[in-house]
C-alpha cells in the first residue's frame, strides 16, 4: 500500500512539472544513493562569457552506463549543483535561458563566473541511485588567445605525415542551429595559412608535418542563438613524432655488454637500468628487473624494491627511460645472483645482465678523521712552534746538544768587552756577569776583574779572549773611542773571528744614529741580540733565551748556582804560572838584544823582531806606542794588530809597515813588519807584543 503511494505521487508530481528534486526528498528515507565522489580527470574549465558545456562522467563508463540504455531502463538523468552558500546540493532550474540539457550534456549559454562550482550528474529510479561530481571552473581570457590555456586535446603526428586537425566537440555536441563558423589560429599568432597548411571547411589540413608546424593550435566556433552570438574556444597541442619505420624493438643502454657494476658489502646497491624506448602510437612499454629469472613483486624480498620507471629524455617521441633496483645490505651471496633488465614493446623483446664486481672496503671515515686529526695536529705543533720556538731550540740543545768543555781547552764560556764607563760597567757587573753567572752556571771572563795586575796589557787582552769559547761586544758610542782598550778588543774580536771562527755576540742596548764602520762590520759578522730595558730584565725573557742559544750548552737541570770552580780569580793561578814564565824568558831574550825596547817571542822576522807564531806559519803583531808629547793635557795611546802572511817554512816574510791595517782584513794580505816605526817630530816609545 504504501509503494502504490509513492508511485501515484510520482506521477502527479511529474505531470504538475515540479522539479525532481522533491521526487528525491520524499525517496530519500527509502533509496541509500551511491556517491562516486568527484571525476578523477579533472575540472572542466571555460573562458569568461563563452559557452560552457558539462559532460556527466557517469557516461565515461560504457559498460556500466550508456544514455540508450538509461532510457530503457527507467533511469532518469538529473542535474545538481553545490555551492559554497549552501550546505546540500540544489536543483538545477533548466528553465532558466542561459541553461540546457542536450542527452547526456549541460549546456550554460554563455558561462560567467557566478556559474562555476561543483556540479552533479545523478542517475536514479525508484530502486537505484548514484551520482558523481564534475567542477567547472571560469576564467578570465588573456586577450584574444591565451598561450597560457590548458589543451583540450593531446595529438601526436609523425613527421613528413598528413593530419587533418578538426575542433573538439564541434562534431559531438548539437548547435541550435546550422549556421556556424570556425577559426583557426596557431601559437596566437599564425591566423592565416598556406603552403603545407590549408583550410578546408571547418578544419585545418597539414599536408606534410615538420617541426614548426608543432605547438598550440586554437579553433574558435561561432553560432546565433536568440539573437546573441556565442562561441566557445578548444586548445589542441600538436607534438611532432618520429615515423613509423624500421625496427622498433627497445634498446637497453644499461647495463651495457661490456659494464661492470663496483658494488660495497653491506651498503644500499643501487642498479640502473635505461632503455631506449622507440615511439609506438598508443602503445605500452614495460621496463623491469628480474632477480634469478624472478620479478621483485614474485621474489617477496623486501631487500628488494624498484620503483615504476622514470622519463628521461624525449626526442620526438623516442624516450629514453631509466628503471632502479634498490638491494639492501648487499652481501656476498647476492654477487652469485644474475640480475637482468627487461623491456617488451609491440615490436620486440630485450634483456641484459648486469655484471657486479665487489669493491674494496676503504675506510673513508675513518682516512678523514686521521687526516682530520693529523691536520689538527700540525696547525697546534705550528701554533706552538711559532710561540715556543726558543724554548724549543733549548729544550733540543739540553737533550742533544754536546758540551764543549769536553771538546776543547777553552777556560771561559764567554769574554765580556763593553766601554769603561759607569753605566756599561753597571750593566755588565750588575746584570750580565750576575745572570750568566749565578743563573746559567758560565763562566765568565771579564778583563778589567780576570786580569793579573802587572805585564803587558796587549798581551793579557789577546791571551784573555782566546782561552773563550765565545766573545760579547755590549755596543754603545763609547765602545769605539780612540785609544780605547774596548777598541782593541772589538778589533781583536773579529780577527779571531776571522782567523779561528770565534763566534762573536754584539747586545745592543740603544740604537746607533750614524754607527761606525767598526760597528756595522761586527754586527755582521755576530750574533746580534737587542736590549729592552724593563722588558728584558726577568730570567725568562727573549733577550735571555736568545742569548742562552749563542752561548755553550749548559744542561737546566743544574738551576741557580755560585760557580765557585768557575769564578773569575781561582781559575787564573794556571794563567799566571803560564804568563811569569812567559815574562821571564821575554826578559832573558831582551837583554841580549841590547838597547832596543822590544821584546821578542815566538818567530823571528827579517828585521830581527820576533812575534808569537799561530798554527802553521802565522804570527800576529801587537804593537802599543805611547807617545810623550801632551795633546791637550792627555797622553795618548795607540794599538796595532797585524796579521803576517803564512810561510811554509815559519819564517815572516818583511813587508812595508801599513798602520791603517785592521785585524778584520784578509790573514793572507796584510804583512805585518813587526817593527818600531820612526817619529823625528815627537818622542814616541814603540813595544812590539807577540
Amino acid at each position: 500500500m504504501p509503494l502504490v503511494f509513492t508511485l501515484l505521487c510520482l506521477c502527479v508530481l511529474k505531470m504538475g512539472g515540479f522539479s525532481a528534486s522533491v521526487t528525491q526528498a520524499t525517496v530519500q528515507s527509502d533509496i541509500q544513493c551511491h556517491d562516486w565522489g568527484v571525476w578523477s580527470k579533472g575540472s572542466v574549465q571555460v573562458y569568461d562569457g563563452e559557452v560552457a558545456y558539462l559532460y556527466c562522467p557517469l557516461f565515461s563508463y560504457p559498460t556500466l552506463y550508456s544514455y540508450s540504455q538509461t532510457q530503457n531502463s527507467s533511469l532518469s538523468l538529473l542535474w545538481y549543483r553545490h555551492t559554497h552558500t549552501h550546505e546540500m546540493e540544489q536543483p538545477i532550474n533548466l528553465k532558466l535561458h542561459t541553461l540546457h540539457k542536450d542527452r547526456e550534456y549541460l549546456w550554460i549559454q554563455p558561462a560567467s563566473a557566478q556559474d562555476a562550482g561543483l556540479y552533479i550528474c545523478m542517475l536514479r529510479n525508484i530502486s537505484s541511485c548514484v551520482k558523481i561530481g564534475v567542477e567547472l571552473k571560469v576564467v578570465q581570457k588573456d586577450g584574444e588567445c591565451d598561450r597560457r590555456a590548458q589543451p583540450h586535446l593531446n595529438l601526436t603526428i609523425p613527421f613528413q605525415s598528413k593530419r587533418t586537425l578538426t575542433c573538439p566537440d564541434l562534431n559531438t555536441l548539437t548547435l541550435p542551429n546550422s549556421t556556424h563558423s570556425v577559426s583557426w589560429c596557431h601559437l596566437c599568432r599564425f591566423c592565416v595559412f598556406r603552403g603545407e597548411r590549408e583550410l578546408k571547411g571547418d578544419n585545418l589540413v597539414i599536408y606534410r608535418m615538420m617541426e614548426p608546424f608543432t605547438g598550440l593550435y586554437t579553433c574558435v566556433v561561432s553560432y546565433q542563438m536568440n539573437g546573441r552570438t556565442l562561441q566557445f574556444t578548444r586548445n589542441i597541442n600538436v607534438t611532432a613524432v618520429v615515423p613509423d619505420v624500421g625496427s622498433k624493438v627497445p634498446i637497453i643502454l644499461n647495463p651495457a655488454i661490456d659494464q661492470i657494476y663496483t658494488v660495497t658489502l653491506g651498503d644500499t646497491v643501487k642498479l640502473s637500468c635505461r632503455v631506449h624506448l622507440p615511439h609506438l602510437y598508443e602503445e605500452k612499454q614495460h621496463i623491469w628487473w628480474t632477480i634469478d629469472n624472478k620479478t621483485v613483486e614474485e621474489l617477496a624480498d623486501p631487500r628488494f624494491s624498484s620503483p615504476e620507471a622514470t622519463l628521461v629524455s624525449n626526442d620526438y617521441g623516442d624516450e629514453l627511460k631509466e628503471r632502479v633496483l634498490n638491494v639492501m645490505d648487499f652481501s656476498t651471496d647476492d654477487l652469485q645472483r644474475q640480475f637482468n633488465c627487461s623491456a617488451r614493446n609491440s615490436r620486440g623483446f630485450n634483456t641484459s645482465r648486469a655484471v657486479l664486481k665487489s669493491e674494496p672496503y676503504v675506510p673513508t671515515l675513518e682516512l678523514g678523521c686521521g687526516l682530520g686529526v693529523t691536520l689538527a695536529l700540525m696547525l697546534m705543533m705550528f701554533v706552538i712552534y711559532h710561540v715556543f720556538w726558543l724554548e724549543l731550540l733549548l729544550l733540543y740543545r739540553s737533550w742533544f746538544g754536546s758540551d764543549e768543555r769536553y771538546t776543547d781547552d777553552k777556560q771561559y764560556d764567554v769574554y765580556i768587552s763593553y766601554a769603561r764607563n759607569s753605566e756599561e760597567e753597571k750593566f755588565v757587573l750588575s746584570t750580565l756577569r750576575r745572570v750568566l753567572e749565578t743563573e746559567f752556571g758560565y763562566s765568565v771572563c771579564i778583563f778589567d776583574r780576570d786580569s793579573l795586575p802587572g805585564g803587558n796589557l796587549m798581551e793579557s787582552v789577546l791571551r784573555c779572549m782566546q782561552v773563550c769559547r765565545r766573545l760579547l761586544v755590549v755596543l754603545s758610542s763609547d765602545c769605539l773611542c780612540e785609544k780605547s782598550i774596548s777598541l782593541l778588543e772589538c778589533r781583536l774580536c773579529l780577527y779571531l773571528h776571522h782567523a779561528s771562527r770565534v763566534p762573536v755576540i754584539t747586545v745592543r742596548r740603544r740604537a746607533f744614529s750614524a754607527p761606525c764602520g767598526d760597528i756595522a762590520q761586527l754586527r755582521n759578522n755576530s750574533t746580534s741580540i737587542r736590549w729592552h730595558d724593563a722588558r728584558s730584565e726577568r730570567t725568562n725573557s727573549r733577550f735571555w733565551k736568545l742569548l742562552r742559544l749563542a752561548l755553550p750548552l749548559r744542561p737546566l737541570a743544574l738551576g741557580k748556582r755560585l760557580i765557585d770552580s768557575t769564578s773569575s780569580h781561582s781559575d787564573l793561578a794556571s794563567v799566571a804560572t803560564r804568563y811569569t814564565h812567559a815574562q821571564t824568558v821575554s826578559l832573558s831574550r831582551r837583554s841580549k838584544e841590547g838597547r832596543g825596547e822590544v821584546r821578542h817571542l815566538g818567530v823571528r822576522d827579517r828585521s830581527g823582531r820576533s812575534c808569537e807564531q799561530k798554527g802553521r806559519g802565522c804570527a800576529i803583531c801587537v804593537s802599543f806606542q805611547e807617545s810623550r808629547q801632551i795633546w791637550g793635557g792627555v797622553i795618548a795611546t795607540q794599538w796595532n794588530t797585524h796579521l803576517h802572511q803564512p810561510v811554509a817554512n815559519g819564517t815572516i816574510p818583511h813587508a812595508t809597515h801599513n798602520s791603517n791595517t785592521e785585524p778584520g782584513n784578509d790573514p793572507g794580505n796584510d804583512l805585518c813588519p813587526c817593527e818600531p816605526s820612526n817619529n823625528n817630530q815627537t818622542n814616541e816609545l814603540q813595544t812590539t807584543h807577540c
